[in-house]
């Protein structure tokens, strides 16, 4: 009996820094926990951490074998190692010594097939699995991340308790709830980082705009996005933007941002967004444009070269002659709008390919349930979520957030105000590929007639691929070169 009661409730293994601040955040929930890193300086640092952060109970363990042993069953094992191979690695190291109705729980940004692979595999031993999607970065990790975890749901009840104390808590509950089978956690958390990546992108714009047509400094620009984050913007990209704005150089003048190189990196999970957005036929543009950015930022020597060569080949710079004209006031209200708006149509692309992913799986997924668990901990935590929640509870099938009757109405009254500033933009030479995308994918999805008739037409005429008619049911081939060209005839 004493020995049992001294067997930790869950255990982790991988213990870089988000490893580490989750393992602290469990056992500072009151959850007796080991913890098992392949350097055995790591789980020295951890067990100092957690002396030092309060004496929680939290125990260093040195090999795989005491590390399994010393977790009480059924076991529950958190693995927080790189994607890829070193899973599969500790997965081998750990899966020898653990037993049927154990559970390995893989918090990584892990590539959802591969979760779905594993699954298969642990089964056949006994053992549970979950593919769980962490975000909230280091900080998240320690103090309340948002979680998503997919997979067996015995493996999740096992350890739900834990989950919703370690979880972000927001009003109507904790930020986490079983997302479904399979790998459904990995692809939601993959789904995620794209809707982030698109937010950013939008910030970045916003900021373009304001700082070379609006002429505005940091200091105008950081007080602008705290307001900001004081009405419909408020969230935490916005918010930490505005910190930005404020950080000095110390090794000069000036504030740091506008020392940065402009060269954005990145670790696939946009990328993969992208490709399974292509995959499924969801358009997800504003995604797309946000992961070419980054690809062109990263052109940073050929960019600085088309800038002379342009030059020299007579381009002049549009700025300063539409600068003169600008009001600021109503251009910083207008890229508030502008920026709101584009962040609608970004999140109903995010929530469209998880409805198609849902459908192609049978995952079922909740959309109302995944937008709460994004309201607190996670990097895309807004207060806008909790209307997109709502949108779905007052309709489950919605076909895009575009269409629902509140956000609607506000796409209606902003539509101006991006329009604005797009066309601005436009005319002074500043990209904007992102508001451009979301305000091309809201006109494209609001009009019921589109150009692809003609587009139907030329597949027919080279491919016969055939048409249908908005008149007659069928399909439909036209000999359209003969026939043009009989025309010609007959005319002379």
């Amino acid at each position: 009996m004493e020995a049992s009661t001294a067997l930790s409730r869950i255990g982790l293994a991988g213990l870089a820094v988000m490893g580490q601040n989750l393992a602290l955040n469990i056992a500072d929930k009151g959850f007796p926990i080991s913890v098992y890193n392949r350097t055995a300086s790591k789980v020295d640092e951890t067990v100092d951490r957690a002396h030092n952060e309060g004496n929680l109970p939290l125990f260093g363990q040195y090999n795989p074998r005491d590390f399994v042993l010393s977790i009480k069953r059924p076991r529950s094992v958190i693995i927080l190692v790189k994607a890829g191979a070193p899973v599969d690695q500790t997965i081998a190291a750990l899966s020898d010594h653990m037993e049927p109705g154990d559970a390995i729980i893989d918090g990584g940004n892990e590539w959802y097939e591969n979760t779905e692979r594993r699954i298969q595999e642990v089964t056949q031993n006994g053992l549970l699995y979950l593919g769980m999607g962490v975000s909230g970065g280091e900080d998240g990790a320690r103090n309340g991340p948002s979680l998503m975890p997919g997979g067996s749901f015995e493996a999740y009840s096992n350890v739900q308790d834990i989950l919703k104390k370690v979880a972000a808590q927001v009003e109507d509950g904790p930020c986490v709830t079983y997302i479904g089978e399979g790998g459904s956690g990995n692809f939601v958390k993959m789904v995620h980082n794209g809707i982030e990546y698109g937010d950013m992108q939008l910030i970045s714009e916003a900021y373009d705009v304001l700082k070379n047509i609006g002429g505005l400094s940091n200091s105008e620009l950081s007080e602008i996005f705290a307001e900001w984050n004081r009405g419909e913007l408020e969230s935490f990209l916005i918010e930490i933007t505005a910190d930005i704005f404020k950080v000095k150089d110390e090794h000069g003048d000036g504030e740091l941002v506008d020392k940065i190189l402009d060269k954005t990196g990145m670790k696939g999970t946009g990328k993969w967004t992208v490709q399974q957005a292509a995959e499924l036929s969801v358009a997800a543009p504003t995604i797309a444009a946000s992961l070419d950015c980054r690809y062109l930022s990263g052109l940073k020597e050929e960019r600085e070269n088309a800038a002379e060569a342009l030059k020299e080949a007579g381009l002049k710079e549009e700025v300063s002659s539409v600068k003169s004209g600008v009001d600021k006031k109503r251009l910083v209200d207008d890229v508030r709008q502008a920026l709101y708006a584009s962040k609608i149509c970004s999140y109903a692309q995010g929530m469209n390919l998880l409805r198609a992913k849902s459908a192609e799986k049978g995952w079922n997924l909740n959309f109302g349930e995944l937008a709460r668990i994004w309201k607190g901990g996670c990097i895309i935590r807004a207060v806008f979520l909790d209307r997109i929640k709502k949108a779905y509870q007052r309709n489950p099938n919605l076909a895009s957030l575009v269409v629902d009757p509140e956000f609607a109405k506000e796409m209606v009254q902003r539509q101006a105000a991006w329009r604005r500033v797009v066309g601005l933009a436009i005319s002074a030479g500043i990209s904007t590929p992102g508001m451009c995308a979301s305000l091309s994918y809201f006109d494209t999805y609001r009009r019921s007639r589109l150009p692809a008739n003609l587009v139907q037409a030329q597949r027919d005429l080279f491919g016969a691929h055939t048409y249908e008619r908005i008149d007659r049911p069928g399909s439909f081939h036209t000999e359209w070169t003969k026939l043009a060209r009989q025309k010609v005839f007959t005319r002379n």
